[in-house]
């Protein structure tokens, strides 16, 4: 990883290109973020850089938040997040990181968190089919059915697809493009869809497979 930077998703919409195509974007505020801190392989074992992103009130932070933005010098922030560069020599804490480090017509990867659909039956969740709506089945005709043998394997194997928790996970979506950045708002349009809901908070960084 080259570059990092920690956003907020304002929605998606839809901007033409040079000869009309339509382009679907989903719109970020990136930035501008601080340097909060700097690991180094003598002190911690590794090298990264951490940013903060987003104003906060100091009744909303903690004592030991507090004196760790006062160490680095900047205004109380709302989030943090650590980025593990191939180079840190060039970041120095209180610096300003921007969305104008990343250009148009790179690929991104972005971390999310997918929405949360509560707790959801194995139909919703995993598109099973509802049984047959004839006599002998029910009364509950959204159950997932037969589980297997009784005798073997005697259990549920691992990783099998039941009711459960829908979304509210940590998702990255690869190599995303840039489509079009305004430095000046502190936004950048990434071509297709991103994790979570509006004002969900993500993380953007330089494509690992481009």
């Amino acid at each position: 990883m080259k570059k990092g930077i920690i956003g907020k998703k304002l929605g998606m919409t839809q901007i033409f290109d040079e000869v009309g195509n339509v382009i679907p974007v989903t719109l970020i505020e990136a930035g501008p973020c601080a340097v909060a801190q700097k690991k180094t392989v003598e002190n911690d074992g590794y090298d990264a850089i951490q940013l903060a992103f987003a104003e906060a009130k100091e009744k909303h932070l903690t004592k030991a938040e507090l004196g760790h933005f006062k160490k680095a010098g900047i205004s109380p922030k709302r989030h943090l997040k650590e980025f593990r560069l191939e180079d840190c020599s060039s970041y120095e804490v209180g610096a300003v990181v921007s969305v104008d480090t990343f250009a148009a017509g790179e690929k991104v990867d972005i971390t999310g968190t997918s929405k949360g659909h509560g707790y959801t039956g194995s139909i919703k969740r995993w598109n099973h089919h509802i049984l047959r709506m004839t006599h002998g089945t029910g009364p509950v005709h959204r159950q997932p059915g037969s589980m297997g043998a009784n005798s073997t394997p005697s259990r549920i194997y691992k990783n099998k697809k039941m009711a459960g928790q829908w979304g509210n996970e940590q998702i990255t979506i690869l190599n995303l493009a840039v489509v079009k950045i305004d430095a000046d708002k502190n936004i950048i349009a990434v071509k297709g869809a991103v994790p979570g809901a509006k004002g969900g908070i993500v993380f953007i960084r330089d494509s690992v497979k481009a």
